[in-house]
């Protein structure tokens, strides 16, 4: 029952009536909060909870403001009502802890009292059994913050009775011993020192049985539950070492040890005891420790289970986690040892990763090894000899660190586990020996494996939402990646070395360029966080130069268009650090735009710089990157910069290889000049190339190519060369760029002509090398030939004309030297389906795609249609063939003679045999073009071909000596040919073929030798008479006729033009009936010879009547072929009519269906000229001719007889 005692009673009436009125208005003031508080107190003791609640709260405020009323009336109240329930106290103990946590300071005589009443109310017993001593414990806690001296003696003295402790002592030992915050630093060390006393005082107390009997029966005491965490049972567990660590008996030590390990190793607690105990005992004792250790883990039921990892359910509990036990002591025997522990480092480690791979796995066991390991590495960290050791066990334990981050679930993160390996792997890499990059190597890919490869945090967090107790996922995220952070800073402060950070950063290769955008995300952050700390911290070595900055540079850079926007941040943070890190280590400033803003110059330095991104980020960040670092990039960094962007390029990331494709053609543009081992890169340039897929990428490789091409041509022309054996797209598109710009496509041309030429004999074929020569003039060749068709290098091949036409022609030489020639295959079908022409018919192709790409269709026209290309089938003709090549040129006026010209006395003074021969050839043809007198005293033309015959090559005496021959030596030579015609006139009508052949030849050779001069007006005599030939039955007189018309044409042409013309237009029918005419030579000479007289009489659209005659057959054929023929000699139409309806009457049908076809196609346009000008007879014969031509195999034909039938008739009928 409580006394309703007063305040107002404790004040005696004399000193109430002495008050002032003023002191007594402040007595009463008090003296009624006093009751307040009173009142309160007794209203504790209620059962209305919500009511305890509201005066617990009120009393705490109260006591803010009158603390010492407050107090003063809670220890009137205990004096005074001693008869307090149990759960009234419990309360009013409550309200008191609170009081004193929250007060600033608490009078010592106070203090006394509050820590008397708390000592003499812990070891009652109540109905509340361990609440009730608990409660009073925890005010003897709150007054150590005000009273901690006071505490410690009091406990002290209540511990060291003889007896053993009561358990509310134990409680308070065990809060104060567990608690850091309860105490300050300093206070924290002497109760460590307090401790090791008691300790030392109580071991007198082990050698009596009844004190014994009872500690280990509290040591042993089962937990509640195995989650609750009992300080007096922690307390009990030091106690128990501290005593065990004074004692000097050796055997009495070996023997509580092996006692308490013994025990139940089933609950969390006890293992941790345990180990505590053992190692608080290790501390003096550590060859005792060690042996009962030792011996625990060799004989009994633990070594039974080990190496055992079947264990099942009925066996005993006990000794189940026995090994987590073992594991944790030797982790406190290290930490407790202190600087007696690095000779046992290597022991300990062993015994550890012996326990850890010999038990059964389960998360006990790991985490026991993690904390042992943990305490392991803690221990030496703090010892300063531990520089000077050796430990040869740190590679197996990592080795076991490792096996346990692989075991790790990578689809959870529940524990933490990963950031207690990669924290413990910090602790180890500072060890000695340093860890080899083997096993580096091993650590940071495991570790980015396991880190790296989680699944988002959101998905984490899914998987733990139906755990009883989940974690909180996104701190434990975020501490593991601090804890992979601390590794990675770790291993480079062991070895601050530019090389070092290359090797960490470039083992994130791979996750930097992963397709998961969360692993490039961390990836990134990793580097971005390393990079900072070097850049704040700024201890790399600067003896040593960042060799390898390029490399990290690149693999950073392509991601700086990433699609992820937090990445593109992280990526500019990076590389803006690094940029620092590089002037760092070059002793330079870094410039105004790195800095930060709110520190003068004078005060910053590189170690205390805070990095600040860019303030602007550029429309391309990733080409502004390179522009900066580039400025500061040895060759060698350079080198690794450009290498690094080209394994860009086979990302299988579109926005990766976007990027290093700009990234290179920066590089590039800016640095081309400096590039190095260009021929390796282009090499790989070509093969990204062929396996790149993306437009965009390609164009940019392309115009890198180009951009690499203006300062290094030879070196691209080398690499290129090996590709271009056999030609693919990819390999054209090489060229293609190489001579996009004007000023570069001259280069490469003059570098494969110097390829094309330099040509070994094909018996100097010794050596490899030889051979790779001479398919390097192969290659060049097939590249020549591909380039012609390509607009790049249209105006670099006009002005190198010259030198091509005779380097080409010269090859063609040198392939039959070589005995490449393959016959030419008449079959088009199989040289559509041919996929490798042959040397031989690219060459010769390469010089008709010379010819006519490049303007001078004319002369190729002349050599086309004359089949001049079949001389060069064989070796013997090949002279044949060029020669009539340089005849066309001066028959048709090219533009190009004077320069080749001087390139043929370029080649005949210092060239190769081959390469005079051809030389020779062109030099003696131009001997015919007035040109060659113009740009040449004759003194020095003869020069030349007297110089020719002393050559020792015969050929070559041939050739000068015809060319001696020329009648630009002698003009009277000219009036003695032009004498001799006459006679060969007559020598037409010789009954003899042969003779006749012979002449007409003879006169051909006349016509060339007589050149400019011409034959004068005795042109219109020979034409004349040749037209008597051309329907001669004889084939071969028929073509040699017709050919001769032929070249009469060409000699006149520009000379007697009105002479020559009207046997021109005579001549016209009949070549283009001899169309169809049965021999195939006379065909050839027809085509050949009509072309001449359209050029003679400079007929409109020559160019599609050349093609026409060289490559179409049919209607559509002949039907151009009359329009072209009606178009341009309208005058003569009626010349042309009488002939044709003449060839009507001729013996041979192909001749009278060519002549029925002029005139049908002269019935449907002109139908008035044919009954105007053409006899009865003619048209009856006109009439039986398309009967005949009704029945013709051909069905074209007989549907173009029919049809003009019908419309002659009509015609007919309407025009009578």
């Amino acid at each position: 029952m409580v006394k309703p005692t007063s305040i107002l009673l404790k004040k005696s009436k004399s000193n109430q009536a002495a008050f002032a009125p003023q002191d007594y208005k402040i007595f009463m003031e008090e003296a009624y909060n006093s009751a307040i508080c009173f009142k309160l107190l007794q209203d504790l003791g209620t059962s209305d909870i919500p009511r305890v609640k509201m005066v617990t709260k009120k009393l705490n405020n109260i006591a803010k403001v009158e603390q010492n009323m407050v107090l003063e009336t809670i220890n009137d109240y205990f004096v005074d009502n001693s008869e307090l329930s149990a759960k009234h106290k419990y309360r009013l103990f409550q309200v008191l802890e609170s009081i004193i946590l929250e007060a600033p300071h608490i009078p010592d005589d106070w203090g006394e009292r509050f820590i008397g009443l708390a000592l003499e109310n812990m070891t009652k017993t109540t109905d509340l059994e361990d609440i009730y001593q608990d409660a009073a414990s925890n005010v003897l806690l709150a007054m150590c913050k005000h009273s901690w001296n006071l505490v410690s003696t009091k406990l002290e003295e209540d511990f060291l009775t003889g007896i053993f402790p009561h358990r509310s002592l134990l409680y308070v030992m065990g809060i104060i011993s567990t608690n850091d915050k309860l105490l300050s630093p300093t206070q924290r060390d002497r109760w460590q020192e307090q401790l090791i006393q008691m300790g030392a005082r109580s071991v007198q107390f082990l050698t009596v049985d009844g004190w014994a009997k009872s500690l280990m029966l509290a040591v042993t005491k089962p937990d509640r539950t195995y989650r609750e965490q009992n300080p007096e049972k922690t307390f009990l567990f030091i106690y128990y070492g501290m005593i065990l660590r004074a004692a000097n008996n050796s055997n009495m030590v070996r023997k509580h040890l092996r006692s308490l390990l013994d025990t139940s190793h089933q609950s969390p607690q006890q293992r941790e005891g345990i180990a505590l105990t053992i190692g608080l005992t290790a501390a003096r004792h550590l060859d005792d420790a060690w042996a009962v250790l030792d011996q625990f883990g060799r004989t009994g039921p633990l070594k039974r289970t080990l190496n055992n990892f079947n264990i099942k359910e009925e066996e005993d509990p006990k000794l189940k986690w026995a090994s987590s036990t073992i594991l944790l002591s030797y982790g406190q025997m290290a930490a407790k040892a202190k600087e007696n522990i690095l000779p046992w480092v290597d022991n300990i480690s062993s015994r550890m990763v012996f326990y850890f791979r010999s038990s059964y796995w389960d998360d006990i066991l790991k985490q026991s090894f993690l904390e042992a390991t943990l305490l392991l590495v803690g221990a030496i960290s703090r010892n300063e000899g531990a520089h000077s050791y050796e430990f040869t066990q740190v590679p197996e334990l990592i080795d076991s660190l490792m096996v346990l981050m692989k075991k790790e679930p990578q689809d959870t993160l529940c524990t933490t586990n990963r950031q207690q390996v990669m924290r413990i792997l910090s602790g180890l890499c500072k060890l000695r020996p340093l860890l080899d990059s083997k096993r580096k190597s091993k650590i940071l890919f495991t570790c980015f494996q396991s880190v790296f490869k989680l699944p988002l945090v959101e998905a984490l967090e899914k998987h733990t939402c139906l755990l009883a107790d989940p974690p909180d996922i996104q701190k434990l995220y975020l501490d593991t990646m601090s804890a992979l952070d601390e590794l990675l800073q770790s291993l480079i402060t062991e070895n601050p070395k530019p090389e070092e950070l290359h090797y960490l950063l470039g083992h994130m290769y791979n996750w930097l360029s992963s397709e998961k955008v969360h692993e490039r995300q961390r990836a990134v952050r990793c580097c971005m966080v390393l990079l900072k700390f070097l850049a704040q911290k700024a201890f790399l070595d600067k003896t040593e130069e960042f060799g390898r900055i390029g490399h990290i540079v690149g693999m950073l850079g392509m991601l700086c268009q990433d699609p992820d926007k937090d990445i593109q941040q992280l990526v500019l943070e990076a590389i803006n650090y690094l940029y620092q890190i590089l002037l760092y280590q070059k002793g330079l400033e870094v410039p105004v735009l790195f800095r930060n803003m709110g520190q003068s110059e004078e005060s910053q330095c590189p170690s205390e710089q805070e990095p600040i991104p860019m303030p602007e980020v550029p429309l391309n960040p990733s080409s502004h990157i390179i522009k900066e670092f580039a400025k500061h990039f040895s060759l060698l960094q350079m080198k690794d910069l450009i290498w690094t962007v080209m394994d860009g390029l086979q990302s299988s990331q579109d926005f990766r290889r976007e990027t290093a494709g700009e990234m290179l053609v920066v590089i590039l543009e800016d640095f081309g000049p400096r590039v190095e081992t260009v021929s390796d890169i282009s090499r790989t340039l070509y093969c990204h190339l062929t396996s790149i897929d993306s437009v965009n990428v390609k164009k940019k490789v392309l115009k890198a190519i180009t951009l690499l091409s203006r300062h290094h041509t030879r070196e691209l022309v080398n690499s290129f060369l090996q590709y271009s054996l056999l030609l693919d797209r990819e390999a054209i598109n090489l060229w293609r760029a190489m001579g996009s710009e004007r000023l570069t496509a001259p280069k490469v041309l003059h570098v494969l002509l110097i390829k094309l030429q330099d040509r070994p004999n094909p018996g100097e074929f010794t050596r490899a090398k030889d051979t790779k020569v001479y398919l390097d003039s192969l290659a060049a060749m097939n590249t020549l030939y591909e380039i012609q068709y390509s607009r790049e290098y249209k105006e670099a091949i006009q002005n190198w004309y010259p030198q091509l036409l005779l380097g080409l022609l010269t090859q063609l030489h040198y392939i039959f030297e070589l005995g490449l020639f393959e016959p030419p295959n008449n079959n088009e079908a199989s040289q559509e389906t041919d996929p490798i022409p042959s040397p031989w018919r690219t060459s010769l192709d390469s010089v008709k795609s010379l010819l006519y790409t490049s303007g001078h269709w004319k002369d190729f026209a002349q050599l086309e249609l004359q089949e001049a290309w079949d001389l060069f089938s064989s070796f013997d003709t090949y002279h044949q063939g060029v020669t009539l090549i340089a005849r066309a040129m001066v028959q048709n006026s090219c533009s190009q003679i004077k320069g080749v010209l001087y390139q043929t006395i370029s080649n005949m003074e210092a060239k190769p045999e081959r390469d005079k021969k051809v030389a020779s050839l062109f030099f003696t043809e131009f001997l015919n073009s007035p040109i060659m007198l113009k740009e040449l005293p004759k003194q020095a033309v003869l020069s030349h071909l007297h110089q020719g015959l002393t050559d020792p090559n015969p050929s070559i005496q041939v050739i000068s000596l015809q060319g001696l021959k020329n009648v630009i030596f002698d003009s009277e030579k000219g009036n003695l040919l032009r004498a001799q015609l006459p006679a060969f006139l007559e020598g037409f009508y010789n009954e003899n073929e042969q003779v006749v052949i012979r002449v007409m030849s003879t006169v051909a050779d006349v016509l060339y030798c007589l050149g400019q001069q011409g034959t004068g007006q005795q042109c219109q005599e020979i034409a004349l008479n040749l037209r008597n030939f051309f329907d001669d039955e004889r084939d071969k007189v028929r073509a040699s006729a017709i050919s001769l018309f032929g070249d009469l044409v060409i000699s006149m042409e520009g000379k007697d033009y009105h002479t020559l013309k009207p046997q021109v237009h005579q001549s016209l029918i009949p070549l283009l009936v001899h169309l169809k005419d049965k021999c195939p030579a006379v065909i050839t000479k027809s085509k050949f010879t009509f072309y001449r007289c359209a050029v003679f009489l400079n007929w409109k659209l020559r160019h599609t009547l050349f093609c026409t005659l060289a490559w179409e057959e049919g209607l559509s054929a002949r039907h151009f072929l009359w329009s072209c023929l009606m178009e341009n000699t309208d005058g003569e139409f009626p010349i042309h009519l009488s002939q044709a309806v003449r060839y009507l009457h001729s013996p041979h049908q192909n001749l009278k269906t060519s002549a029925a076809l002029f005139i049908g196609y002269t019935i449907c346009y002109y139908p008035s000229a044919i009954f105007e000008k053409a006899s009865d007879v003619d048209l009856a014969l006109f009439y039986s001719t398309l009967e005949e031509l009704k029945h013709d195999p051909t069905q074209a034909i007989r549907d173009f007889a029919t049809k003009h039938s019908i419309f002659l008739e009509e015609a007919y009928r309407i025009m009578h």
